[in-house]
């Protein structure tokens, strides 16, 4: 009798512990509650919720489900390449550039914006109509000289130095092809001396009827010396970067990771950092000039489900701690859109500087 009531005893004893596992087939309200708890489906924090809501979603998945994806190989090693297409409108070709810039008689030394205000108010319209006047002809000859004999990237330092109007910047993108234009972003594992596990780059077709964004991510971190490579082999002497934040940030954090893996970095290329232009152009206009505040004044964007770059990092230590892609879909759009975005954005300050 003793015996068989010992046995009842190990029995509910047993159930009673089974409970309190997620794993057993009948688990307790008050475990799946905790489990719920814990892994942040309850939680009041959108992210955490996002987070654990991939991962459900995308357990039985792999890289070969995410659009796009192909996997290359280059002499660093191996890595993933995304690619997605979109259609755009993106034309900065109406008006000659260096008709813009040669009628900044600013350029000239000794001539700042009453000079030229005076200088325009007697005909004197362009550099080329100085060759007339007594005091400033030599300069002029000089400075006609030096703008038709330079490279498009001389002209653009000489503009960037020595222009009272930093808008006039801008107006040289007129002398940029379409397919030379160089979205770009980065996301990192932190500020400094970490790796970048997703670089990002966008290009426009020759006509500017479409974008096209290719994305090379880590699947672990070794294959950063891949990643570097392959984001590179889009660059070339006429390459223009397009960057927000990126001049003081993405591009000096790309040489510092080459230089650790020892990869030869010898672009030196004209950036176009559209935060600095965003806060010229746009600063009394919104609450701040981040890129999604932009995009929601300006461009009526709002994004679901996007994470912002402070979590990036987060979310990829998940992906590689649960062996799930779920936490890298966010990282990938966020990405994605931000150097679509840039294209829209170069789109409408050229336009705004050009018609004012």
């Amino acid at each position: 009798m003793n015996s068989k009531k010992y046995q009842n005893h190990e029995k509910d004893l047993l159930k009673s512990i089974l409970s309190r596992s997620l794993s057993s087939s009948n688990p307790s309200d008050e475990t799946i509650a905790k489990a719920h708890s814990y892994s942040g489906i309850n939680s009041d924090d959108p992210y955490k919720k996002l987070k654990y809501r991939l991962l459900e979603e995308y357990q039985d998945k792999s890289f070969e489900d995410i659009d796009g994806i192909n996997f290359l190989e280059n002499s660093n090693g191996e890595t993933i390449q995304i690619k997605k297409q979109e259609k755009i409108n993106f034309s900065t070709m109406e008006k000659d550039f260096k008709e813009e810039i040669f009628s900044d008689l600013k350029l000239i030394p000794n001539i700042g914006l009453a000079t030229e205000r005076k200088l325009k108010e007697q005909g004197f319209n362009d550099i080329a109509s100085l060759l007339n006047h007594e005091k400033f002809c030599e300069n002029a000859e000089i400075a006609i000289e030096q703008l038709n004999s330079s490279s498009f990237k001389d002209i653009f330092d000489i503009v960037r130095e020595n222009s009272y109007s930093k808008n006039n910047v801008l107006k040289c993108l007129s002398g940029v092809a379409n397919e030379d234009f160089k979205f770009m972003d980065i996301e990192t594992l932190g500020l400094a001396n970490v790796p970048i596990i997703l670089i990002g780059v966008a290009e426009l077709s020759k006509n500017g009827k479409c974008i096209e964004s290719t994305q090379y991510l880590l699947r672990e971190k070794s294959e950063e010396p891949a990643v570097l490579e392959a984001f590179m082999s889009h660059l070339d002497e006429n390459s223009v970067y397009v960057s927000y934040n990126g001049a003081r940030f993405d591009v000096p954090f790309i040489k510092n990771r080459c230089d650790y893996y020892r990869i030869t970095y010898n672009h030196d290329l004209i950036h176009y950092d559209l935060l600095y232009f965003a806060r010229r152009l746009w600063k009394s206009k919104m609450p701040n000039c981040k890129l999604t505040t932009v995009e929601k004044y300006l461009f009526d964007i709002q994004r679901t489900d996007d994470v912002p770059g402070s979590l990036i990092p987060s979310y990829y230590n998940i992906y590689l701690k649960k062996n799930n892609i779920g936490p890298l879909i966010p990282i990938i759009e966020h990405n994605r859109m931000d150097i679509v975005s840039l294209a829209k954005f170069l789109m409408k300050m050229y336009e705004e500087v050009c018609t004012n």
